[in-house]
This record gives structure tokens, C-alpha cells and sequence, in this order.
């Protein structure tokens, strides 16, 4: 019987591709579209004053390049060398939480930049790479560890120190995003089932806990119920994203002619990037945009369930990771901008303005074109190591 998969890898061998293209164009067009939208979202904010109306869109293209060129080094590593740096990338990111702690730029009340001359390093962003690395060394070199209970805690100890230095910041989204990632490689990894809910319900606890005593997160929560009750306070942001979208209705106002971006919503060209896409092209524009993003989740597990069938733990871990952590920041972000979920820092994958961010996604990205690479390679028979 020829299943679907058979089917798939005498495609990869009859077409003689090396990578992805599919992937690769789609993480092209998407930062391409994303350049465009900040230039649009910014632009305003940028020239008042006598402002350049280019400077987020030129520092979004720094950032861009940049991402670029870390990506095309990492995707030239080879998977089994990205296994033995885990150790190195995971203290990296410890220390540099810790340092935020000491030197951060305080922004908005919370310390989760460190400057360093013209930009601005979330160190954050890279903690959540190095998660999805760590779990997935741990749990491809001691698959048996996952019957006791006792071990699988002690791997989550480096995690564990990370959370708590991203709540000292504080930084409850990326708290939240890097659970769930945690989370969701535990259970592909086969906890079994009472410890695995048994994580989960101190995760859910641990969430509600923080929620409950700071009184500025229930005041968000507050505002996320019903918004229009303080529509000048603490419900401004959401109501102003709600305004563009329902002006967006169904094909948009047009590219450049979002009003909400004029000194009305604030973070337009970075948490609210989607308002302003669904101002200028409508629901149409922010339907296309959720289907790129779960196409490219989708593609990530694919390849990581290739990598799979290919022996290829290491890797087939890493690839599900990354789709795990690319859906559930979306999904906040897509659910915070339409009123589906309360406000929180937590930018739009790809598409927001930011520096660590889009060049840690795009490293991501060019992980997973390595890891099709290599499963590329083993299906025609080279050796590749996992």
C-alpha cells in the first residue's frame, strides 16, 4: 500500500530541491509584506515633528538583513552541532536575563531591553529559542527519563529559573508563550497522562496566581471583558483596534488610508500591527494572513514529523517546537488585536516592529529549512546524524 508519505518522499527525490522552497518564499513574502504595513503603520508617528518617515522602515530593514544573514549561518550548522551549543545557548540567554534585571532599559514600567548603542536586545526572545533547543536535547538523549517523574521536573529547572526572570521584568506574555511551548513538547515527548495534567494545572494555577496579584494585570482583565466601560482608560487600546478593524469591514479602506494609525492606536506599527492590516485591507486581509500562519505551523510539523519517521529525533522535536511557539504567539496576538483575549506585550510573528524579535523568527525559520534539509539528504541516502 503507497501512503501519503511514500508519495511525498519520491517527490522530494524526483525534484532534486535542496530545501523548502514553498517555506522559503513564504517567510520571504510575509517579511516583505510586514516592511510594507510598518512602513504604512509608522508613518505618521515617524514624520511628526519634522520626522523621517522612513526611520522605522529603514530600521525594520536593518533588522530584516540582519535576520537574514543570522539565518544563513544557522541554517549552514548542522543539526548535531545545534545539540551540543544547547548548553551554551540556554546559559547565554540565562545571563542576559539576568543582566536585563541590572542594566534593562525600562520601557512602560517593565525592564526587557538591554541598549546597546542604536538597537535594543530583548533577551526574552532568544530564552524562547533556547527552551525549544533545551527540551528538545533533553528528551532525545534520555527518552527513557520520561517514566520518572523526578527527572522530567529536574530538566524543567533552567525553564523554571528563565520564568522567573522573565516575571521580574516583568513580562507575563512571554511567561505564558513559553509555558505553553514547554507544555506542548512535554506532551509530544509522552509524559504520561496524570503528569502531564498534573503540569498543566500548576501551569494554569501558577498563571491565575499572577493574574490575581497584580492588580494592573486585573485591570486588563477588567478592560478585555468590557472594553467600552473605560473606553479613555484602560479599555482605549482595545476599542481603538475593534474601531479599525469593523472600519476595515470586509476588502479594507486601502493601503496608507487607516485612520486609527494617525495618533489613535497606540503600538500600531508594533503590538497592533494587525488593527491597522485589518483597517486597510479588511477581514479578507486578516483571513489571508491567519492562513499563512497556519500554514507555515502546519509545514513545521510536517517537517518535524518527517524528521521523525527519519530518526531524526533532535530535529523533529525543534521543528514542532517552533510551529508550537509561532501559533500560540500568533494566536494571543490575533486574539488580544480582535478583543479575543485580554491585552498583552506579545508581538504579531514576522510582522511587528522589533529588532530581537523578527531576527530570532527568522533563525527559527531557517532551523526548520535546515531540518528539511537534512531529512532531504537521508532520504536519499547520505548519512545525517540525529
Amino acid at each position: 500500500m503507497i501512503t501519503e508519505s511514500k508519495i511525498l518522499d519520491r517527490k522530494i527525490l524526483r525534484n532534486g530541491h535542496k530545501i523548502d522552497q514553498s517555506l522559503l518564499w513564504m517567510v520571504v513574502l510575509m517579511a516583505a509584506f510586514s516592511l510594507m504595513m510598518i512602513y504604512s503603520a509608522s508613518i505618521a508617528y515617524a514624520a511628526h515633528d519634522g520626522g523621517d518617515k522612513w526611520f522605522y522602515f529603514n530600521r525594520q530593514a536593518m533588522f530584516l538583513s540582519a535576520g537574514a544573514l543570522f539565518g544563513l549561518i544557522a541554517a549552514k550548522i548542522p543539526m548535531v552541532r545545534w545539540k551540543k551549543m544547547t548548553p551554551l545557548v540556554l546559559s547565554v540567554s540565562l545571563i542576559l536575563l539576568v543582566a536585563v534585571l541590572v542594566v534593562g532599559r525600562e520601557i512602560n514600567g517593565a525592564k526587557r531591553w538591554i541598549h546597546l548603542g542604536p538597537v535594543n536586545l530583548q533577551p526574552t526572545e532568544i530564552f524562547k529559542m533556547a527552551v525549544i533547543l533545551y527540551l528538545s536535547s533533553f528528551f532525545t538523549r534520555r527518552a527513557e527519563i520520561l517514566k520518572q517523574f523526578k527527572k522530567v521536573g529536574f530538566s524543567a529547572v533552567p525553564v523554571g529559573i528563565g520564568l522567573g526572570l522573565i516575571m521580574l521584568e516583568p513580562d507575563f506574555g512571554s511567561f505564558v508563550v513559553v509555558t505553553a511551548v514547554a507544555m506542548g513538547l512535554l506532551f509530544l515527548a509522552g509524559l504520561p497522562w496524570r503528569w502531564f495534567m498534573m503540569m498543566v494545572g500548576i501551569g494554569l494555577a501558577s498563571m491565575i496566581g499572577l493574574i490575581a496579584v497584580a492588580p494592573y494585570r486585573m485591570a486588563r482583565v477588567a478592560a478585555f471583558l468590557n472594553p467600552w466601560e473605560d473606553p479613555l482608560g484602560k479599555g482605549y487600546q482595545l476599542t481603538h483596534s475593534l474601531m479599525a478593524i469593523a472600519r476595515g469591514e470586509w476588502f479594507g479602506v486601502g493601503l496608507g488610508a487607516s485612520l486609527e494609525k494617525r495618533f489613535y492606536l497606540p503600538e500600531a506599527h508594533t503590538d497592533f500591527i494587525l488593527a491597522v492590516i485589518g483597517e486597510e485591507f479588511g477581514f479578507v486581509g486578516i483571513f489571508v494572513l491567519i492562513l499563512c500562519y497556519a500554514w507555515l505551523v502546519w509545514r513545521a510539523f510536517s517537517i518535524g514529523k518527517q524528521a521523525r519517521d527519519l530518526e531524526l529525533y533532535f530535529g523533529a522535536y525543534v521543528s514542532k517546537g517552533i510551529g508550537i511557539w509561532l501559533g500560540i504567539q500568533s494566536f494571543f496576538n490575533i486574539g488580544v488585536n480582535i478583543g479575543l483575549l485580554p491585552t498583552k506585550g506579545l508581538t504579531l510573528p514576522l510582522m511587528s516592529y522589533g529588532g530581537s524579535a523578527v531576527i530570532i523568527m527568522l533563525v527559527c525559520m531557517a532551523l526548520l529549512l535546515r531540518i528539511d534539509y537534512e531529512n532531504r539528504l537521508k532520504l536519499r541516502g547520505y548519512k545525517v546524524e540525529g
